[in-house]
């Protein structure tokens, strides 16, 4: 998730209605006083049965099917996600004439949407501090000066309030659980400041609303080291764990506490249609991780097995996303009870077959479709990446989907050719003809 980008999904035109400073939170909700804090949220946890049972009767073989994925079960043919880079999404609308208003999860039925609430330590509007041709500038609820250019896939960051221990100590964040979070429009950075700048969201509970009557829904939550890399600037969160472990640690447990309101209190917003949660968490780069897999397993790992648990007592499941190779953790995740990972690269070295191999019995993957080879859009080598990919998917544990977004090099017929094979090829039994290879059982 570097770079704050979420896509597609986030940016679906909707009716907004209008929501007070406060919000209109729904009237199940109750307060539970959390550290004497009056957190609002309900106690809802819930089946699979039970959300099946409400969920429209487009999503409910869509739930059906991502879960079984999930739990390393067959089910009647291999589910399909997808994230998008917004120039892709124009070429479509250029190449499709489907308007303004196109959606790539209706368009090609996709079987899941992950939705993103506002995690902004402080909630305020994006501000935007520059307009003009040539870039904009805008100011965050992270305290981040981040500049976007036109035809640069990601913004840059240019500034963070936040940047000593000091600074980190001192600050403070607006509670987990304020509606505003989940049921008011306000621009938040990392729905609104990704590849494109988009600073008309509707709030995260009527997304969920809009999407959960056709597809599995899960929503989101960064782990610690995604927050604090966008408080601090990244640079300087390695430099701030080196310079004094101890107390950035202890910072990391704030962020820790905060994190698992925030999960806990989206799950409750969202009144029983989420599926599961996507834990954004990139702490690795191409070659291996960003820093020593030992202060990982001392420091980040508890948070995210926070995280998993919250999740799981509400009955939901769990997706990792973190870019580069971050396997040097991977037992760790699943110890801890992350159910899959996302987006598993292949420009990191990443293979999800030979990683079928290794964890299958223990583990679901989600992605690791090479866009490079996607990008070539010549249909032998693109129907042997989809065709070898879903060896991964045999005995369950496989959602299908790219090794991070689809770029605009990738053809909309292209794309269209992944999805194809995807149902022709990935229903069960598989169909993987001269690429059927053996993983092990």
């Amino acid at each position: 998730m570097a770079g704050g980008r979420r896509r597609s999904a986030a940016f679906t035109p909707l009716h907004r209605p209008s929501y007070p400073r406060a919000a209109r939170v729904p009237p199940q909700f109750r307060l539970i006083g959390a550290k004497g804090s009056g957190i609002v949220v309900p106690a809802i946890v819930m089946t699979f049965s039970d959300r099946r049972t409400q969920a429209g009767p487009k999503a409910k073989p869509k739930i059906r099917r991502v879960i079984a994925a999930l739990e390393r079960r067959e089910p009647d043919r291999v589910p399909i996600g997808e994230f998008f880079w917004t120039a892709f999404l124009n070429r479509c609308k250029a190449e499709l004439a489907v308007g303004e208003g196109f959606n790539p999860y209706r368009y090609w039925d996709l079987d899941m949407v992950v939705l993103v609430p506002n995690l902004d330590p402080h909630i305020q509007p994006v501000q935007l501090l520059e307009d003009s041709p040539q870039r904009k500038v805008v100011k965050t609820g992270f305290g981040a000066t981040i500049e976007s250019r036109p035809g640069c896939p990601m913004p840059a960051f240019l500034g963070f309030d936040t940047k000593t221990f000091a600074q980190m100590e001192a600050l403070v964040f607006d509670a987990p659980a304020d509606p505003r979070r989940y049921f008011a429009p306000i621009a938040d950075q990392i729905n609104a400041v990704g590849d494109a700048l988009n600073l008309d969201v509707p709030p995260f509970v009527e997304r969920v609303n809009a999407y959960a009557g056709d597809f599995c829904v899960f929503g989101s939550v960064c782990e610690p080291h995604e927050m604090v890399w966008r408080i601090i600037g990244a640079e300087n969160a390695l430099v701030k764990m080196a310079e004094a472990p101890a107390r950035f640690a202890r910072f990391i447990e704030r962020l820790g506490d905060f994190l698992a309101g925030v999960a806990q209190a989206q799950i409750a917003a969202a009144g029983g249609k989420l599926s599961g949660l996507y834990i954004w968490g990139d702490v690795a780069y191409r070659r291996g991780m960003l820093f020593s897999p030992r202060f990982w397993r001392e420091v980040y790992k508890p948070q995210v097995k926070r995280l998993c648990d919250v999740a799981h007592a509400a009955g939901l499941k769990t997706v990792y996303h973190g870019c580069g190779n971050a396997s040097a953790i991977y037992p760790d995740l699943i110890e801890i009870g992350v159910d899959a990972y996302n987006p598993l690269e292949a420009k990191a070295g990443l293979d999800v077959v030979e990683l079928k191999r290794q964890y299958g019995a223990r583990w679901a993957f989600n992605g690791n479709l090479d866009v490079r080879v996607l990008a070539t859009n010549d249909r032998a080598p693109v129907r042997r990446e989809v065709l070898r990919k879903l060896n991964a998917a045999k005995g369950g544990g496989f959602i299908l989907q790219s090794d991070h977004s689809i770029p605009d090099n990738v053809s909309p017929a292209t794309y269209a050719y992944v999805v194809q094979l995807a149902r022709e090829h990935g229903s069960y039994p598989l169909r993987l003809e001269e690429f059927d290879e053996d993983v092990g059982r």
